[in-house]
């Protein structure tokens, strides 16, 4: 039997799945979990990379101590940060983390040099203050002898891949994500690159979902016991999501919720176009060069950050618990999710007071109340953002596909489908994984292509259906 082995990292998670196919459909199990949390460092908040590293190791290990030896792996993780290499291939200054605040007012100097339309009509990117340009201005204004020793810059999944295979390959998907992309012909602008001054030299030729990598290191071998082929899965976890959303047609919209959600459908030619830019959407790269026309909103974060300052009282509670007290609770405050006070506040529930307190709205106090007006918020956000891709589209969607982590959360889905007035499709939870998965099994023949491999997601995983009431 040929096993697959997904090696997926969220901003607060990660984990090693394993994946077979068993009489038509794809049977899952996770064999290793482990944390992620930005650490500070010389005043910065960084990615502990070594610790990540090591437990793509250890994970890689459980497979020879299962006998489960997988035919190949791939690495997806989130976006946009990255790690600069030197000419011996040794890290040069700090894996640091989007959520660093060295690029506040990093844009101010950007738009200086090239001009907010002029960039959006190139690269169709949403406008983040995280964006890998952002990043590598801050280090040119703040840090230049890094960029003066870097040869290259590799992505996080990109970096991960390199240290298993010795092989440097910068995959396309998460290098749309850096806004120094362009949209029209899928390679990086060196018109925005030179305006910039930003060397040429780190950015690596891209290479798509599916391309061999390399196979493990003989050290590495040695390390776990065995050789395995390494292929570059849509390295964005949001675009191997999207690969796992169980609909054979593209003109779906989709959630990907997790600590973000990511709330869009998918196009086949990008629409950098003003009103576009206006809504704020991003044009990022997917599967088969379509493009995942998307917006970041913040998601299940501000859950996530909730239940760490009541953690950080004393008052320990579940995400389940947490859930149905806000199902209780007597409040119809709502916020603005996208509000910059709640991107890395030091404390989620005084933000979120301060805001309701600003705009006369009740003030929450229980962890249900908090609760509450995120998820009200969160599903009020989702139908703007239904209704501006609608009108932007010209085209009237009927369903939305809610996939990952966030899809078990039944309350938002139900008011996600009331709020948008469209039935919602919950599930698969494990859609990064599972995208991942696909397209190293569609290399390997398991499927003849990705209509096939989404069509055996649809029969191997429970879809949960949401109407609108």
């Amino acid at each position: 039997m040929d096993y697959f082995l997904a090696v997926d990292m969220g901003a607060s998670s990660g984990r090693c799945v394993l994946a077979s196919y068993q009489q038509g459909k794809l049977v899952l199990e996770e064999i290793h979990r482990f944390t992620n949390a930005m650490v500070e460092r010389e005043g910065h908040l960084c990615w502990d990379v070594e610790h990540l590293f090591a437990e793509i190791i250890t994970g890689l290990r459980a497979c020879a101590t299962r006998g489960t030896i997988p035919t190949s792996m791939g690495i997806d993780t989130w976006g946009v940060d990255f790690v600069l290499l030197d000419e011996n291939n040794e890290m040069v200054g700090l894996p640091v983390a989007y959520r660093d605040k060295r690029t506040e007012n990093i844009y101010g100097w950007i738009d200086a040099r090239v001009a907010p339309d002029t960039m959006y009509r190139i690269t169709g990117l949403q406008r983040q203050p995280f964006n890998t340009i952002c990043q590598l201005v801050a280090i040119q204004r703040q840090n230049p002898e890094w960029l003066e020793r870097a040869q290259k810059m590799l992505l996080m999944p990109d970096y991960f891949h390199f240290r298993l295979t010795d092989v440097t390959r910068c995959e396309y998907t998460n290098a749309s994500t850096t806004q120094l992309l362009c949209a029209e012909t899928k390679d990086w602008s060196w018109d925005i690159i030179e305006t910039l001054g930003l060397p040429n030299r780190i950015f690596q030729e891209l290479h798509m979902p599916g391309t061999y990598v390399g196979d493990l290191t003989p050290a590495i071998q040695e390390q776990i016991g065995f050789n395995c082929r390494v292929i570059l899965p849509p390295t964005h976890d949001t675009a191997s999501a999207v690969v796992a959303v169980p609909s054979t047609t593209h003109d779906v919209l989709y959630i990907s919720s997790g600590t973000w959600s990511l709330f869009g459908t998918e196009l086949e030619k990008p629409l950098c176009t003003p009103q576009s830019q206006a809504c704020n959407f991003t044009h990022e790269g997917g599967y088969e060069f379509r493009y995942r026309y998307l917006k970041n909103i913040m998601g299940l974060w501000m859950i996530q950050s909730i239940k760490k300052c009541f953690d950080e009282s004393g008052t320990i509670y579940t995400y389940a618990q947490i859930c149905d007290a806000a199902k209780t609770a007597d409040i119809c405050s709502q916020v603005n999710c996208d509000d910059r006070r709640f991107f890395a506040p030091e404390n989620m529930c005084e933000a979120i007071q301060s805001v309701c307190q600003e705009t006369g709205q009740q003030v929450p106090q229980t962890v249900g109340e908090f609760a509450a007006v995120v998820y009200a918020s969160l599903a009020a956000r989702y139908a703007m953002a239904a209704l501006e891709i609608e009108a932007l589209t010209d085209q009237t969607y009927s369903d939305i596909h809610l996939v990952g982590g966030g899809s078990k959360d039944e309350y938002l889905n139900a008011l996600t489908a009331n709020a948008t007035g469209k039935t919602v499709w919950a599930g698969p939870i494990e859609a990064t994984a599972i995208g991942n998965l696909l397209v190293q099994m569609i290399h390997a023949g398991i499927f003849p292509d990705l209509a096939a491999a989404k069509t055996c997601v649809r029969n191997s995983f429970p879809i949960q259906r949401f109407n609108p009431e």
